[in-house]
């Protein structure tokens, strides 16, 4: 089942493209939690193509860690 890409964070959020830049490069915490959801896009995108295998459950659980990722993000972004 292939769906949309999902867009990256400085797409996502176009207005916090410069925090974006800055935290990764001053906040260890933030820089670990954006690589972590970037790799977990790609896994769930090598999934949805059909590149990697995977239940459907499985892909749910993934897609809520991303979520939960983007939030976590998305908070640091927004009281940097």
């Amino acid at each position: 089942m292939i769906v949309d890409n999902h867009p990256s964070l400085s797409n996502e959020f176009p207005a916090f493209k410069d925090a974006i830049h800055r935290l990764k490069m001053s906040n260890p915490h933030f820089a670990k939690q954006f690589e972590a959801y970037n790799a977990l896009d790609r896994d769930i995108l090598r999934l949805e193509e059909g590149v990697e295998n995977a239940g459907d459950a499985d892909l749910e659980q993934l897609k809520k860690q991303r979520l939960a990722l983007k939030d976590e993000l998305y908070a640091m972004l927004t009281a940097a």
